[in-house]
């Protein structure tokens, strides 16, 4: 009953804090799941002409450069018939993807949406045929005013929001509209741009998000008024998924 109400809670603060519609300079990548290396390319030259986006053109100048996998990230892999390349595996540094008796597989500049043709072009070498199925998975840190912060793993084609509701949604002391998402000592996502992008339901690839990137809940000095928002019933669309905290 707690973890429903702090889901309940965490969404009606979203519906009720977060404005709906489009924002200006947004890096909007809408289409597959993942983005591919086009379209990253696409947007890039959109968002140095349009000269309003500096966060967003370096989000995806990075990106194109090294691509989405970082050391530490996870990817599950299932091979049909193949117990030993069913598994999760982690991404060493390199970055790369070791595989059992197969050697590794380099992933500096590969974008997800490039892993599985990568992939199976290696175990190509390999295998007769192999029937390949993969899921990478990215390490988030959520922090601050939330109920169980910590490490979580998730699929990059999730809602950022997700995240927040795998933690245990937002405390009584939270503050919605303080949201950020920083990279290391930088800010790349806050503000009313992050703000539409959660009431969205934007994906972790969407954003161009990678390992390591920490989403901070700050507090609200009027907690009695977060408290009240929570009567108020709000039905919104909002599609969870399964969420793996690491220990």
């Amino acid at each position: 009953m707690p973890t429903r109400l702090a889901a309940l809670r965490t969404t009606l603060l979203l519906a009720l804090c977060l404005p709906a519609g489009p924002v200006a300079g947004a890096a909007q990548l809408q289409g597959p799941a993942y983005a591919t290396r086009e379209r990253l390319e696409q947007e890039l030259a959109r968002l140095e002409r349009d000269g309003r986006s500096p966060v967003a053109v370096n989000l995806i100048r990075t990106r194109l450069e090294s691509g989405d996998f970082q050391a530490g990230d996870r990817i599950f892999l299932r091979v049909d018939g193949e117990a030993q390349l069913t598994d999760t595996f982690t991404v060493a540094p390199g970055p790369e993807l070791a595989l059992p008796q197969l050697g590794a597989l380099p992933l500096k500049g590969v974008l997800r949406q490039e892993l599985q043709p990568r992939l199976e072009a290696h175990l190509n070498q390999y295998l007769r045929n192999p029937v390949v199925q993969i899921r990478p998975l990215i390490r988030v840190l959520v922090e601050g005013e939330v109920s169980r912060p910590g490490f979580y793993a998730v699929a990059p084609q999730q809602p950022l929001a997700d995240v927040i509701t795998a933690a245990g949604g937002f405390t009584p002391r939270s503050k919605p509209t303080g949201i950020r998402v920083q990279r290391g000592a930088t800010t790349i996502w806050e503000g009313p741009m992050l703000q539409q992008s959660l009431s969205r339901g934007d994906s972790f690839d969407y954003l161009n998000l990678r390992a390591g990137d920490r989403v901070l809940v700050p507090a609200h000095g009027d907690s009695e008024r977060t408290i009240r928002i929570i009567g108020v019933l709000v039905t919104i669309p909002f599609a969870l998924y399964t969420l793996t905290r690491i220990r």
